[in-house]
């Protein structure tokens, strides 16, 4: 599993790890000093699903990692031009070699529970992640680590992995191979300590409410109960770099329709709201809109484990033939999503030679068009093919706005196929990533963000071991390539890209997964709240260095 994350993979790559895909990057600085600061520093902020927890080991959607974002620390934090800067870490020693990094850490770091963060809770941290008991999806991001494959499969003990403590303040991590791009993974909370003291504490409630969590970040979270709609980050006053930190509170509040958040917008409730297609319409010229595009993707993914049709190829094209993205994006959602030409999307890399765009280069027309003469011609095929008469599966998908728009158009589209019934279930967010992790569903709506930009960081969820691939594809020449680009190839930029242009092509030749759109995030933020660094390839919102102005 060879999800290395290479050359940068969800959250931003070795040079383009803020690329914006030509959106609006709103990072709004101004002059904190001579009494710019406003006299109230509370952020009010809206969501559009419900937290699913505040453990780094079991994170796997955005939101989460947004929350670790801005109450955890690691050893760097990303600046507003995506470079790492230190955090806990002062110095870093890199060897010769480039797979041994060394460093020391500050002295004057502390968690919320008044322990001294130390170089053990990264071990710690980082060993409850590969531990196979934990059973953490996101494992993989570590096996560049030297055993953590082997320590994540059983095959070798948690003291092999490659990280140990020098004293209480330096700390060696030893890699399988050099990673260029590694410090920007140190800065992705997934990478960041854990309190060995709380996890034993709390058990199994560790991270499922605000009362079970501790910080070392900026912000506490506090009126978090695990279930409810909204929640708050105060100020960490434990924080190393306090003086730095200006909001004394952020308040979220969950309001799954945009209509809700929008009109919470308009009376001054909230000082930020996501916008729909009529809204993105109605605020083009406003100045507090914000147009993001960030590298978020949102596809349709076929079950073949629950559905036996899905095995067929035709079957999985008609379907994909059957969708008109640009209907999609430009007459049902309206808010600058754009239609995918593939799964990975625009902003992902370029090629070392031509700069050509990998999503350009890698364009498989038959697999993103539309075409419902021919939809309907191999859908007969694959009827005939697999014996069957008709087709009727469900949909499961978030019960957000933009979800359900989606949905409700691919239903109507997919009904236009002879002898296809497609019905919809939206459920809460949370309660779909449950479904989505455990394979439960005949048909999903997924949408996957980047780590970091390179492609990489979404090809590797296709290969057959993966822990994100529960939709029952798999190829053995598909995963041959990925392994090649990652651990023939890393050091043969060239090489390595051509791997994953194959790897690509092979996967929509294939049809493994239904690309749809690349998820736009445009909103409307209060001009007066500034410094909000923002990164469109991975967590997106860091509210350190934040604050309201006058």
């Amino acid at each position: 599993m060879n999800k290395f994350l290479k050359v940068g993979i969800l959250l931003a790559v070795s040079s383009v790890f803020l690329v914006s895909c030509g959106t609006k990057n709103d990072s709004r600085t101004s002059n904190i000093n001579g009494g710019k600061l406003a006299n109230s520093q509370i952020l009010n902020w809206t969501e559009s699903s419900t937290l699913a927890t505040a453990d780094l080991a079991k994170a796997t959607d955005t939101l989460s990692f947004n929350v670790l974002l801005n109450t955890q620390e690691g050893l760097y934090r990303l600046d507003k031009s995506g470079v790492p800067r230190n955090a806990l870490a002062t110095k870093t020693k890199i060897s010769d070699n480039g797979k041994v990094y060394t460093f020391n850490l500050r002295k004057d770091a502390e968690w919320s529970n008044g322990q001294k963060v130390t170089a053990k809770d990264f071990v710690y941290s980082w060993r409850r992640i590969v531990n196979p008991k934990t059973a953490s999806q996101d494992a993989f991001y570590l096996y560049q680590v030297k055993n953590a494959q082997e320590v994540n499969s059983g095959k070798k003990s948690l003291d092999t992995l490659g990280i140990k403590a020098i004293g209480n303040y330096k700390l060696q991590v030893t890699l399988t191979k050099p990673v260029s791009y590694f410090k920007k993974l140190l800065a992705w909370p997934l990478f960041f300590p854990t309190n060995q003291k709380a996890v034993e504490k709390f058990g199994s409630k560790y991270g499922t409410q605000a009362k079970y969590t501790v910080s070392d970040g900026p912000f506490k979270l506090t009126k978090w109960t695990g279930t409810n709609k909204k929640w708050t980050l105060v100020k960490n006053n434990k924080y190393w770099d306090k003086k730095n930190v200006h909001l004394k509170k952020i308040n979220e509040l969950v309001t799954e329709s945009t209509t809700t958040s929008y009109d919470l917008y308009q009376g001054k409730k909230v000082d930020e709201t996501l916008l729909s297609g009529q809204q993105v319409k109605n605020n083009l010229n406003n100045k507090n809109f914000v147009k993001r595009l960030p590298t978020a993707t949102t596809r349709l993914d076929l079950n073949q484990n629950q559905v036996a049709a899905f095995k067929n190829l035709n079957i999985r094209r008609a379907i994909s033939l059957a969708i008109n993205r640009t209907a999609l994006t430009n007459k049902v959602l309206e808010d600058g999503s754009v239609p995918l030409k593939g799964f990975v999307p625009s902003g992902m890399g370029n090629n070392p030679k031509t700069k050509e765009a990998f999503s350009s280069e890698t364009y498989v027309k038959k697999s993103v068009s539309y075409n419902l003469k021919e939809a309907k011609a191999l859908l007969k095929k694959g009827y005939k093919e697999t014996g069957t008469k008709n087709l009727k599966f469900t949909i499961v998908t978030a019960d957000t706005d933009s979800s359900r728009q989606a949905v409700e158009y691919l239903q109507s589209a997919l009904d236009a196929l002879p002898n296809v019934s497609v019905e919809v279930s939206t459920i809460p967010f949370v309660q779909l990533l449950a479904k989505q992790k455990a394979g439960n569903y005949q048909a999903t709506i997924k949408t996957w963000q980047s780590v970091f930009a390179d492609p990489i960081n979404f090809l590797d969820v296709y290969e057959s071991n993966s822990s994100y691939n529960n939709s029952g594809w798999e190829n053995e020449k598909y995963d041959k390539l990925l392994d090649e680009a990652e651990n023939v190839y890393g050091n043969s930029p060239m090489k390595r890209w051509n791997k994953l242009v194959e790897a690509e092509k092979l996967l929509m030749e294939e049809q493994g997964t239904i690309p749809l759109y690349q998820v736009a995030k445009s909103q409307l933020l209060r001009s007066n709240v500034k410094n909000v660094v923002y990164n469109p390839a991975g967590v997106p919102y860091d509210w350190k260095s934040a604050y309201i102005a006058r």
